[in-house]
């Protein structure tokens, strides 16, 4: 057994489009297919189910004031929005924003009395470091792929309680799917839960997700009167080096099922003051007591149908110690009011290695222990239009042309920016300068990409797309990624770097008609 972790470790007016997009680089689209994939599942597809932002404007953002722009830039506070997220969202980058369509706060992404929004990572993907998520008297929430990592409630910096995600006061229908959350240490190191649920927080589904090395993986209740929420579906999560709370489940129905709990330290799937746990074909492997009522004498309920039970340890039971093995019976009956198909439960580690997880490509099971990509129950549409958001199509044009720049460190090279390999890169001699692409003959341009390399130190900040021509400005923004501008005809662009955390490496500068 591991020791404890705490030893360890809708639509906007022209004039506020282009507001956003001068101050925050986001970039915005017509209603079209979102990068989000897959449809809710579990509890979430109940009470009228969760769609999150579909059908509404996408906008494409690196900032945490960027998301707080798009929420407070909507017609109204229900006007549905997908908000892509890329690169780092952090302190130095998340302010409030004030409106009539949000209610947001510094130092956190508020997702505050407003209803109709998918959050989803896209690119390279979204880290809040160190930057919780807050939801609050919100419905229809969608929020996929990020990853969320050691939010701190003591110490420095705090955010939103300690909690990675939180939920509290009158939330309904929310999925959250393929996201990592994760801390570096328990409650005595400053943080606090991964996952919290209280306040009448109802109909929430956690999927293919991982919450690791933390002291609490999440709770249902705030305390043992806090019985309002319920109707939480669990289901692929890897729990890893978690000591308790997977979940803490005060009152209210949850439902685990092919979920791969890896050294639970202390205590697992917590049942208590009258909660009734439905635990279908989970995997427990390397853990202590992972069923059972722990640390009240108010107790709960739990029915068990075909998990594993794989070197799990069980304390005797005490005064306010129920641990539900280690034969584990069922004690109560919970019916579940929508359609599921789990997988086996000696597949579960396999399958939950291969799906959970933000950046996984959103893979799920077919419940039949095959990952698939992406959810064979929504297959794309080949109607659909293509995302403008995404990264273009086409030729990159970059290929034909040249390059030159305003410096380039030692062991750089202009032309590593367009020979279409990730593994070569120009960087500028500090964190600032300047890299083109230019052509013999006027060559018409709408977007262009620009792909950072791997491990990078240095993160593009702001910056500026110019005309090379003329001087003109075509777009500005912060970080890198996809920006699409009116077609212009030129015969030199120039990505112009302002600033960037350390000396950004830019692998390709590609450019699209």
């Amino acid at each position: 057994m591991r020791q404890p972790i705490a030893l360890r470790l809708k639509f906007l007016a022209a004039s506020a489009l282009m507001a956003m997009v001068a101050t925050t680089g986001v970039v915005l689209s017509a209603p079209a297919a979102s990068a989000a994939t897959g449809s809710a599942t579990g509890y979430a597809t109940q009470n009228g189910g969760t769609t999150g932002g579909a059908g509404g404007q996408t906008v494409r953002v690196s900032t945490g004031t960027g998301i707080h722009e798009a929420l407070c830039g909507r017609a109204s506070s229900s006007t549905p929005i997908v908000i892509e997220v890329q690169g780092t969202i952090n302190h130095g980058n998340t302010s409030k924003v004030s409106g009539g369509s949000c209610n947001t706060a510094d130092n956190v992404i508020e997702l505050k009395q407003i209803s109709n929004v998918t959050l989803v990572g896209v690119g390279n993907g979204a880290v809040f470091d160190q930057l919780g998520i807050h939801v609050r008297e919100s419905s229809n929430i969608i929020i996929q792929n990020v990853t969320v990592r050691n939010v701190k409630k003591s110490g420095s910096p705090t955010s939103n309680g300690g909690d990675a995600i939180g939920m509290e006061a009158n939330v309904r229908n929310v999925w959250v799917d393929h996201v990592t959350l994760e801390a570096s240490g328990g409650e005595s190191e400053g943080f606090d839960g991964l996952f919290d649920l209280k306040n009448n927080t109802q109909y929430v589904t956690l999927s293919y997700s991982i919450l690791r090395n933390s002291g609490r993986g999440g709770l249902v209740g705030s305390s043992e009167s806090d019985t309002s929420n319920g109707y939480i579906t669990y289901h692929h999560n890897l729990y890893e080096n978690i000591d308790s709370r997977a979940p803490l489940l005060r009152g209210g129905i949850g439902h685990m099922y092919n979920n791969h709990y890896l050294s639970v330290n202390d205590s697992g799937i917590n049942s208590r003051a009258g909660a009734r746990a439905r635990v279908d074909s989970n995997y427990f492997e390397d853990s202590k007591d992972v069923l059972g009522t722990f640390y009240t004498n108010e107790a709960g309920y739990w029915q068990v149908n075909g998990n594993i039970f794989d070197n799990v340890t069980w304390s005797s039971p005490g005064n306010q110690n129920n641990p539900a093995g280690p034969n584990p019976q069922s004690n109560t009956s919970v019916s579940i009011p929508y359609s599921f198909s789990p997988d086996a439960a000696n597949c579960v580690p396999s399958v939950v290695r291969d799906t959970a997880g933000a950046n996984k490509g959103n893979r799920v099971s077919d419940g039949n222990c095959t990952p698939q990509n992406p959810d064979p129950t929504d297959p794309p549409d080949p109607t659909d239009p293509p995302d403008p958001t995404d990264p273009p199509g086409g030729t990159n044009l970059s290929l034909g042309g040249d390059s030159d720049g305003s410096s380039k460190a030692s062991g750089t090279s202009y032309g590593h920016v367009r020979d279409g390999n990730l593994n070569t890169y120009w960087s500028p001699t500090g964190s600032t300068g300047s890299i083109s692409i230019k052509w013999g003959t006027a060559t018409a341009v709408s977007a262009v990409n620009i792909v950072e390399a791997a491990g990078s130190a240095g993160t593009i900040g702001n910056w500026r797309l110019l005309n090379a021509d003329t001087g003109a400005v075509l777009a500005t923004g912060n970080g890198a990624g996809a920006v699409t501008f009116a077609t212009t005809s030129l015969r030199k662009i120039t990505f112009e770097i302002s600033s960037a955390s350390g000396t950004p490496r830019v692998a390709e500068y590609e450019t699209y008609a």
